[in-house]
């Protein structure tokens, strides 16, 4: 490094990639990064240095040299995500007003639900499990919140963990008939105004044997929470298995502080002077007499109506392979889904 600001970023680039040393000509790319990790690699430029690069600068720029030449362009960061204080209704983000429409126009339905399901081996105390879950939607407010309707729009209400207590429910099945069942489970529909989008349900397939569906609506998690989940539930059975409480760390920050940091940030769409207003202009600039419908080759003629059909292909992971996705996804801290989803295979 041959200044103090590519000092930093030789080392935010090696804590990201989890390397030792980085180079101030190495490439980001190279060296192992994908977009999940150079998305991390912003946040760390944002939150060290002040600056607000965008992470497509990285692809223009993927080394450490090329990087802190912009440093000087880049626009101050913006604030930083912190506890906020609470209105009585707090509104949602952008991406939940999304699925929220979606989910006003289809109705209920499993379109958006993300499961995951984990085979268990061994005793397993299901009293303990239900009171680990209990922690679970205790330490996360997403997971025992709801969409109420209000004046064509809609909320989220924030439950108290006793309100949203989940239940763990139980089926004793015979393994032949445990794939049919998961694929009945995961299509259950979430009541987004009445219920919490967050469901567990345990299957015992025979002696000290058992796969445990954990099942989130999308409004509430996404492909990178199945890791926190996950870790946070094993993290608390773990607990209770010892006769005590989890003794995790508060979380700084829960997705309705980050709702209302999203919405001072982009302010008003009527404030020609917000950051949003300025978005939108620039995209309907850029989109401006693009066609309704874009007249692409398809395989069958779009129907009348959407009918959300769909098939399943099957493909066969080599061994090799298979023990090279386990090990990136360990590595990168995500679930094998997202090692193949991210391009990094």
């Amino acid at each position: 490094p041959r200044t103090p600001q590519e000092e930093i970023l030789c080392d935010l680039f090696a804590e990201v990639l989890g390397l030792a040393r980085v180079g101030i000509d190495d490439s980001f790319f190279e060296l192992g990064g994908h977009s999940l990790l150079a998305a991390r690699l912003m946040g760390r430029v944002r939150e060290v240095m002040g600056a607000e690069l965008g992470i497509a600068k990285l692809f223009d720029e993927p080394t450490v040299a090329g990087l802190a030449a912009h440093l000087d362009l880049a626009q101050s960061a913006r604030p930083a995500l912190q506890r906020a204080e609470r209105p009585e209704k707090i509104p949602l983000s952008f991406a939940q007003r999304r699925l929220w429409f979606l989910h006003c126009l289809e109705g209920p339905s499993p379109t958006y639900n993300i499961p995951v399901a984990v085979r268990l081996s061994g005793e397993l105390d299901q009293g303990l499990l239900k009171a680990a879950l209990y922690d679970l939607v205790c330490r996360h407010e997403s997971l025992r919140t709801i969409f109420p309707e209000s004046q064509g729009t809609s909320y989220q209400h924030i439950l108290d963990a006793d309100q949203a207590c989940p239940e763990l429910h139980v089926t004793e099945i015979a393994e032949k008939e445990l794939s049919d069942r998961l694929a009945e489970a995961v299509r259950y529909s979430f009541d987004l105004a009445a219920e919490p989008a967050f469901r567990a349900e345990l299957f015992v397939i025979g002696p000290d044997e058992y796969v445990l569906l954990l099942l989130v609506h999308h409004i509430v998690g996404d492909g990178w929470s199945l890791t926190p989940l996950t870790r946070d539930l094993g993290t608390a059975y773990a607990a209770r298995c010892h006769g005590r409480s989890p003794e995790w760390t508060p979380l700084a920050v829960q997705y309705a502080d980050y709702a209302l940091w999203q919405q001072e940030l982009l302010g008003n769409e009527d404030d020609p002077n917000s950051l949003i207003a300025g978005q939108l202009a620039f995209w309907k600039e850029t989109l401006k007499n693009l066609p309704d419908q874009l007249e692409l080759p398809t395989d069958y003629s779009r129907p009348a109506e959407p009918s959300h059909d769909g098939d399943t292909i099957h493909f066969r992971i080599e061994p090799e392979l298979h023990k090279r996705l386990q090990e990136l996804a360990r590595a990168n801290r995500v679930s094998m889904f997202m090692v193949l989803q991210s391009g990094l295979a």
